[in-house]
């Protein structure tokens, strides 16, 4: 606990300057640095004649010469300002350590000219380390600017699926991990001590030599500590709220003031943390930065400032602002809660655009994926859909079935244009799942579309090609259209191609192109009727421009519960999951919540 005590007193002395810097650095991210970069990459699209990136021609895209140039030097920006970001935070730190308050004007006047190291072109090793090493490893040091990045879900899924990939991985990020912690002290040297970041590197290798181990437990500890602390603060802040609905029960405006001013507790609290959350990392890696410089007998060279006192009267008037707003929202707030209390305000939402749910692959976490147990599964668990993969036989007949190869689902190491029907009929799709399901085959489409068609419910028949197959469009839309189905199902793919050939032999028939990339105005795809998007990269602007053209969006494969609540509160139209009964029960929970009962769920979730 020693350790913590030393970064709260690094914080706390100079805590406000860290705060004010923060917030203002987060708003300018959000409100500037962000739509600027937007803007630069629909710019970049625009000069190159790309009017939307898919997965068909973003490497194309990414080749072009303009391109790469511009890409190159939005990168150097963004490495600058996430540089004056953590040089920043450094000086006010290293001023706490020598008990002075920070000046932030003359804090940043000096950050901005230290940043000047990273346009060198021996600086690209710098670069790599504020740009990939930090937010990669996220150990909450990541800057306004610069996150972690979302890897998509489809790829996770590959990786942990091929062994090879997933050890590559964890060898990639084991040895990440390694540099990381051998440069951990760098950016320390090299804005503290004016070192060129060659020789910092080499300084921050014997400063940390021996204890990379024990100095990565110190950082989760203290990082682990400071999260308890703020989910401390929520925690009681809703048993109060608890506590007061209970106590004031018949004392409405009382009970409406003390909840605004609990309600108000909470928000400080996640803004205080959200914004510290970056000076409270690196307050971690300077406590061990002196306390190391000190066992090894180094000389601890800090920066002199002009002390901060000569701001009071700005700080006076701050409190003052503050103190106006403090009341501001307590009569707001005190307003708006006793109106809740009273009825006057519903917090019920019920979605114009209902969220349907289509089971992935059928029922695919209690049965066999793209089987009749699967399928027979989701329509009892309440699907609006069923999704289902469809390849082509040798003899031209179309089945059910993801993998080009049977090897995964049935153990027969052969490809699906390779084997006839009469050959894929006696294969066992089941066993692989579970003894109980050994001798389950896989179906024909046309056996799932008279199944969807007694059962009253949808169908999303994705086609995969494998460059084998004869009339293959063709064929999948004369098996619906035949059965009567084509207004009831959807037809899919991930190669545009695809749509294409569907629609110039059945312009009715309503495709979705499947995406897990989609940036730009994709709507201009003439050949979708609507979009299947991985869940990643949904965003409110691409819901918002597809439904502006009167399309509809699906988001694939949803399995959390905070990744369907997210997709709903997108508005999307279409949650593809493995977890039908999951998905349905969010989506009720969702368009039938209000405000108090989500705390009341997050506490029962807690205890």
């Amino acid at each position: 606990m020693g350790k913590v005590r030393q970064l709260g007193r690094l914080v706390k002395r100079n805590r406000w300057a860290l705060a004010k810097f923060e917030i203002t650095f987060k708003l300018l991210t959000f409100l500037v640095a962000v739509p600027l970069f937007s803007g630069c990459v629909r710019l970049v699209m625009k000069l190159t004649g790309y009017e939307y990136l898919t997965v068909e021609n973003v490497v194309s895209f990414a080749i072009h010469p303009l391109t790469i140039v511009s890409f190159l030097a939005l990168l150097l920006l963004m490495t600058a300002y996430a540089m004056f970001d953590i040089t920043t935070v450094v000086i006010i730190l290293d001023q706490s350590c020598q008990n002075r308050k920070a000046c932030l004007q003359d804090v940043m006047r000096i950050s901005a000219r230290k940043c000047g190291k990273l346009f060198h072109f021996r600086s690209l090793s710098l670069a790599f380390l504020i740009l990939f090493l930090i937010p990669f490893l996220n150990l909450g040091l990541a800057t306004g600017v610069i996150s972690t990045i979302q890897v998509p879900g489809f790829i996770q899924d590959y990786i942990l699926q091929n062994r090879i990939l997933l050890v590559l991985c964890s060898g990639l990020v084991a040895f990440l991990a390694a540099l990381l912690l051998r440069w951990l002290y760098s950016l320390h040297y090299l804005i503290l001590e004016d070192m060129p970041f060659g020789e910092a590197r080499k300084h921050s290798c014997r400063l940390g030599a021996g204890r990379h181990i024990k100095d990565l437990f110190s950082l989760v500890s203290m990082q682990l500590v400071i999260s308890l602390v703020f989910l401390g603060c929520v925690m009681i802040g809703i048993l109060l709220i608890m506590a007061v609905d209970s106590l004031l029960e018949n004392l409405t405006l009382l009970n409406s003031f003390v909840s605004t001013i609990i309600w108000m507790f909470i928000a400080l609290s996640a803004a205080v943390f959200m914004s510290l959350s970056m000076p409270f990392g690196y307050a971690g890696i300077s406590v061990l930065f002196y306390d190391h410089k000190q066992e090894l007998g180094e000389e601890i060279r800090s920066l002199k400032l002009e002390d901060g006192g000569r701001g009071a009267k700005d700080n006076s008037r701050m409190r003052a602002v503050g103190f106006g707003i403090v009341i501001a929202a307590l009569a707001l707030g005190t307003v708006f809660t006793y109106g809740l209390q009273l009825g006057k305000y519903n917090l019920n939402i019920e979605y114009a655009r209902t969220t349907e749910v289509t089971a992935h692959r059928g029922a695919s976490v209690d049965y066999p994926e793209n089987t009749m147990s699967a399928f027979r599964g989701a329509a009892e668990l309440g699907a609006d859909w069923i999704e289902l993969d469809v390849q082509q036989t040798q003899d031209g007949r179309i089945i059910v079935i993801h993998d080009t190869n049977f090897k995964r689902t049935t153990g027969v190491n052969r490809n699906t244009w390779e084997l006839t029907y009469e050959e894929v009929s006696r294969l066992d799709a089941g066993s692989f799942f579970g003894p109980d399901y050994a001798g389950e085959r896989i179906p024909l489409l046309s056996e799932v579309v008279e199944f969807a068609r007694e059962n009253l419910i949808k169908l999303n028949i994705e086609l995969k090609p494998t460059g084998y197959e004869r009339d293959f469009e063709k064929k999948v839309v004369d098996i619906v259209t035949e059965r009567d189905f084509l207004d009831k199902c959807v037809i899919t793919s991930q190669v545009y191609q695809v749509l294409e050939n569907v629609k110039e032999y059945s312009p009715e028939a309503q495709t979705v192109y499947v995406m897990s990339l989609a940036y730009g105005n994709i709507t201009k795809l003439e050949a979708a009727d609507h979009f299947s998007v991985e869940a990643a990269n949904v965003t409110e602007n691409l819901v918002d421009r597809v439904h502006g053209e009167g399309k509809q969006l699906y988001a694939w494969t949803v399995n959390t519960e905070s990744g369907i609540r997210r997709m709903v509160e997108l508005n999307v139209d279409n949650v593809i999951t493995d977890n039908v009964i999951l998905a349905k029960e969010t989506i009720y929970a969702e368009k039938t919540s209000d405000l108090i009962s989500e705390y009341v769920k997050l506490l029962e979730k807690i205890f």
